[in-house]
């Protein structure tokens, strides 16, 4: 799909494959474990189960970015419930905390913009925890903005973002 070489090694990214769903798993709870302050929330879920149905899902997609071959980050996509075919939900966006500020971010995330531009999208939308600023401050540094049609409520532990997908050039 990508690819990208620095020197910092090559830089892969592609769909998830199935049997991937472990490290996924694994990947998904190092990075949540760094913003829960209180602990991670559904510590006890199968996320492999969860990883599974993502990247089996006929409607979505999962993207790995992967340096010299070890998986380094994952990103997780497909349109909302009710949303029109226009619009699309990063649900999951994480980056090995070990790999942090080495561009893997940024290059997964133009990973996603070009699928959504090849499919059409002009919205997409995501939820990030409040407590989570280093992403806030990433999506923000990619162009994410409040999402007008979501402002947060009261004691939510969420801010909803939105982003304009830039058309083909």
């Amino acid at each position: 799909m990508t690819a990208v070489r620095d020197d910092r090694g090559s830089l892969r990214i592609r769909a998830a494959l199935p049997a991937e769903a472990d490290a996924i798993a694994e990947l998904h709870l190092r990075a949540r474990s760094t913003y829960y302050p209180a602990g991670v929330p559904q510590a006890d879920f199968d996320w492999v189960e969860a990883w599974h149905g993502s990247i089996e899902r006929p409607d979505g997609r999962v993207l790995c970015a992967l340096r010299d071959g070890r998986l380094v980050g994952i990103a997780s996509f497909r349109t909302p419930d009710g949303a029109g075919a226009d619009t699309v939900k990063l649900f999951q966006f994480h980056v090995d905390p070990d790999r942090w500020r080495a561009g893997i971010g940024t290059a997964l995330h133009a990973a996603c913009v070009g699928e959504w531009r090849a499919g059409r999208r002009r919205t997409a939308v995501l939820d990030v925890h409040v407590d989570n600023l280093r992403a806030q401050g990433f999506y923000a540094r990619q162009g994410w903005v409040p999402d007008p049609e979501n402002p947060p409520a009261e004691g939510d532990h969420h801010l909803f973002l939105r982003y304009a997908v830039p058309p083909s050039e």
